[in-house]
C-alpha cells in the first residue's frame, strides 16, 4: 500500500466531518498565511482555524517568491483577504543547504541549472523579514499595511513575532 493508498483510506474514514463554511472561496477571516511545507508546522492546528477561514499558502521555507505574489495578488484583488501572516520555522531544511550547492547538485544529476532561485538562509528572523519587505513591496499587491511575520519553534510550539 503506498502512502497515497494511506491517505485515500483515512479520507474515507474521516467522512464529512470538518467544520466550517465551504460556501464561499473568499476566506471568512480575509487573511492569508504563508509557512513552509514542513509537516511539523500544522497550519490549522496551530492557529485553531477551520475551513473557509484563511488561505494556506506553502513552500520550501515560507519564504515569498514570484509564485507566492501570484497566489497573493489572486487572493487579495479576487477574493478579498487583506492581512498577510508569513511564518517561518525554527530547524527549517532550507537553513541546512546554500543556493549554489544545491544548484550544483541538481545540475550534475540532471545537467541542467535551475533557473530559479532556491531561496537557502542560514537566519530564519532574517528570513522572515525579507519575505515580510517583498509583500510590502509588490507593486501586486493592493492590501501591504498589514503584513507580519513570525517564527514557529518546532520544538516548544512558541510562535515569536519578527520586527
Amino acid at each position: 500500500m503506498t502512502a497515497i493508498d494511506v491517505l485515500i483510506k483515512r479520507n474515507q474514514a474521516l467522512g464529512n466531518v470538518v467544520p466550517g463554511d465551504r460556501s464561499s472561496p473568499q476566506p471568512s477571516l480575509h487573511v492569508s498565511i504563508l509557512t513552509c511545507m514542513d509537516a511539523r508546522v500544522r497550519v490549522f492546528e496551530l492557529f485553531g482555524l477551520i475551513q473557509g477561514e484563511s488561505h494556506v499558502l506553502r513552500n520550501a521555507g515560507g519564504v515569498v517568491t514570484d509564485d507566492v505574489i501570484r497566489s497573493l495578488a489572486l487572493s487579495q484583488r479576487k477574493l478579498g483577504t487583506r492581512e498577510v501572516m508569513i511564518v517561518q520555522h525554527t530547524n527549517c531544511g532550507l537553513s541546512l543547504v546554500t543556493e549554489d550547492d544545491f544548484k550544483d547538485e541538481l545540475e550534475a544529476a540532471t545537467g541542467l541549472r535551475p533557473t530559479w532561485s532556491v531561496e537557502a538562509f542560514r537566519d530564519v528572523e532574517d528570513s522572515v523579514r525579507t519575505s515580510m519587505r517583498r509583500v510590502r513591496r509588490s507593486d501586486f499587491l493592493p492590501h501591504t499595511e498589514n503584513v507580519r511575520g513570525f517564527v514557529y519553534d518546532v520544538k516548544t510550539g512558541e510562535l515569536t513575532e519578527v520586527e
